[in-house]
């Protein structure tokens, strides 16, 4: 058995843990209870532990501040135990768990963050090589948010069994020779048998070491809790069984600064949860997450009401064939606050209406949610390359991933503020400024299949402003130079150019 285990320091905003051996009868997993205390000058952080199998129990924390620390650990099968560590400030590219900021997102430093996702559901589950070849992909800084499943994932295209399962026992047998409609799809399957009481550590332990690794790379884990899609019977639980997972993986997950808490992909194609369920359920994250990480619940049909308080940002799917986008402004005056487009459509060429776009058509409606105020996440779903990236990873084939990373790269980096706003100028474009209540001088002007050959402008007499011309396609951007009073723009009549125009 291990002995009792905890570090001399720790950076600013990363996991802290102390791991200690403790009982092993009975159920651990229900038995017995861990937390610890940790206080500094500025905090005092209670943080509840978990039993990691082997008879292991471990507490995780993240600090706030660069300071001396001291903690007291307390369980139920032993006498408690204090120590002390020191926090040192947060290295280069640590920036914080990311906040919100009015419509817009920040990390805890302040540092602006623009959220530009993607969607895997069950990269986690996968082989590991398809795994290790997911993390290549991402490392290339495309997207800077990943949305990703705790449970496996049973639907078109991805009906093999996962790596792990998040309980002990056994699954069902299940021949996808025969999967039928729709429907079946959302049906467990007879032949499982699980104990719920008893989780899978090493599923677990698998989930977060790639929570990890996102974070390494700055990227943001979107942590999807609950989802329908499922021939296992992890949807069908009861409301214990419920409030018992979400306090284990708050508290396994919750010391890692890149957690978001999804608490469901459409919610409401979980018919046996009601909204009085889902109320409970994110009460039991928010006690239990002492960060307050970002929460959101996105929707199949109906969006959930992204005014309650513990909401803080849309998770939206559009709830209409062509529209999506296009919506992004009705959203922010609706609900207040930042609006993530987490399904928008997807590139690819699968039979389905929601996975076929072109790469022109999502990055179109990338830049038309940005111009909007918004924020896309992108998907792929490519049949006959293997595994399909929107739920299994691997590696990517389409073309909007590399405009994407334009647009993050070279507009959203360099916007001169938190985030953007609709701003009226012609009638016929997207334009957006800075998302405040003093002018700044700055406007991104995007024309999406409009095809203009030039434009005028006239903002003052006063004032230079320098002008760029974006091809969202091509990828360039061209100086056209400094401008005075009402002037022209000489524009090639293409398809998805936008004008960048800045204040001198």
């Amino acid at each position: 058995m291990s002995s009792i285990s905890f570090p001399g320091s720790v950076e600013r905003w990363c996991v802290y843990e102390v791991s200690l051996p403790g009982k092993t009868g009975g159920n651990p997993f229900t038995d017995y209870s861990i937390k610890g205390v940790f206080t500094c000058a500025h905090e005092q952080v209670q943080a509840d532990g978990f039993y990691d199998g082997g008879g292991v129990y471990r507490v995780r924390f993240m600090p706030s501040f660069p300071e001396e620390y001291t903690f007291t650990i307390e369980g139920s099968f032993g006498d408690a135990f204090s120590g002390a560590f020191t926090v040192t400030p947060a290295s280069d590219g640590n920036h914080g768990p990311v906040r919100v900021s009015g419509c817009h997102m920040e990390y805890e430093d302040g540092t602006p963050y623009f959220p530009v996702g993607t969607t895997c559901y069950a990269w986690t589950m996968q082989d590991a090589q398809t795994q290790q070849k997911t993390l290549d992909t991402l490392s290339e800084g495309y997207f800077n948010k990943v949305r990703m499943c705790v449970f496996p994932k049973h639907y078109l295209h991805n009906l093999h069994e996962p790596s792990s399962y998040p309980y002990e026992g056994t699954p069902c047998k299940f021949d996808k020779e025969i999967t039928g409609n729709f429907m079946s799809l959302m049906q467990v399957q007879p032949g499982n048998d699980w104990d719920f009481t008893r989780f899978n550590p090493a599923h677990f332990r698998s989930f977060e070491n790639r929570v990890y690794q996102l974070g390494e790379m700055g990227i943001e884990a979107d942590v999807i809790l609950f989802h329908a899609y499922d021939r296992w019977g992890f949807s069908q639980m009861t409301s214990e069984q419920n409030d018992a997972y979400l306090r284990y993986v708050t508290a396994r997950f919750s010391a890692f600064r890149n957690v978001w808490w999804s608490m469901a992909n459409e919610y409401d194609l979980l018919r046996n949860l009601t909204n009085a369920d889902w109320e409970r359920m994110a009460a039991v994250v928010c006690a239990n997450d002492p960060y307050n990480h970002l929460r959101s619940i996105h929707n199949c049909f109906a969006h959930y009401d992204h005014t309650r308080p513990w909401i803080t940002h849309c998770s939206i799917q559009r709830e209409d064939v062509y529209k999506c986008a296009e919506q992004t402004d009705e959203f922010r005056i609706r609900y207040g606050k930042p609006v993530v487009l987490d399904e928008l459509g997807y590139e690819g060429n699968i039979d389905q209406g929601w996975g076929n776009l072109s790469g022109r058509e999502l990055v179109r409606r990338f830049w038309e949610a940005t111009c909007r105020g918004g924020y896309a996440t992108h998907g792929e779903t490519y049949l006959g390359k293997g595994s399909l990236w929107w739920s299994h990873g691997g590696e990517l084939f389409g073309e909007s991933h590399a405009r994407i990373k334009f647009l993050r790269e070279e507009v959203l980096s360099k916007i001169p503020g938190r985030g953007l706003k609709r701003t009226s100028l012609a009638w016929d474009e997207t334009a957006a400024a800075i998302d405040s209540i003093m002018p700044s001088g700055y406007f991104l002007i995007y024309y999406g299949f409009f095809r203009p050959s030039y434009r005028t402008f006239f903002f003052d007499d006063g004032n230079d402003y320098m002008v760029e011309l974006i091809d969202t396609w091509d990828m360039t951007i061209t100086d056209l130079g400094v401008y005075k009073g009402a002037f022209r723009v000489e524009m090639p009549g293409k398809e998805y150019m936008a004008v960048r125009i800045t204040r001198c």
